[in-house]
């Protein structure tokens, strides 16, 4: 199976994908996180934060809509919360004072959102500080794990299962050591970085 853990990727390359690899199954990060947010929000407003690209291309307003196209979506650019993530800058005063300046446009909105989704896989490290500013009465969708739920499913259904209990090797496009640190943030878990090979994609 190959998952395309990137919201930007799978907004972009998704099609191209599941043709090149047929048979095998190819899952992205948007539809799942779309069907969260219709699931928590089936009225709407829905609010999506992502990366540029990901707005731009309006990638969840066309995913959300598929399921009901009188939802309204409203979106939200917010770029740094990338960097701060992987300098595991998750909490704090920084942190908070980005997502409220990023945020601010969203909790002015009338009707106020009733779901956001985070819309990049690096947002989830952020999910306390977004929860903060946010309040208790918008729901946070999640993308990364509405997308682990779809994998297990399919896997389940497939009977692909592994019994190793993880991956057994890491490949990175550059910086092993810093893949290893970054890794850790989002994985919970420490990476032994001589466990992460270095690949040229162009080589291949």
């Amino acid at each position: 199976m190959l998952v395309v853990a990137c919201n930007t990727a799978s907004a972009v390359a998704l099609p191209a994908l599941e043709k090149m690899f047929a048979p095998t199954p190819v899952i992205g990060v948007i539809a799942p996180g779309a069907e969260a947010a219709v699931a928590a929000a089936p009225d709407g407003p829905i609010a999506v934060i992502a990366t540029e690209g990901t707005v731009k291309g309006g990638a969840y307003v066309r995913a959300i809509q598929d399921h009901d196209s009188t939802v309204p979506v409203i979106q939200q650019a917010c770029s740094l919360f990338v960097a701060i993530a992987e300098e595991g800058l998750l909490e704090g005063d920084i942190a908070e004072a980005i997502a409220r300046r990023y945020l601010a446009p969203l909790l002015a909105a009338v009707p106020r959102p009733k779901a956001l989704v985070l819309g990049c896989t690096h947002f989830p490290a952020l999910k306390t500080t977004i929860a903060k500013v946010v309040g208790p009465d918008i729901i946070l969708v999640d993308s990364a794990a509405t997308t682990a739920r779809a994998v297990e499913q399919r896997l389940a259904k497939r009977g692909l299962f592994s019994s190793s209990g993880g991956p057994s090797s890491f490949l990175a496009t550059d910086a092993p050591d810093r893949f290893a640190r970054v890794g850790e943030i989002f994985l919970g878990s420490a990476i032994d970085p001589g466990s992460v090979e270095l690949v040229d994609l162009q080589a291949t």
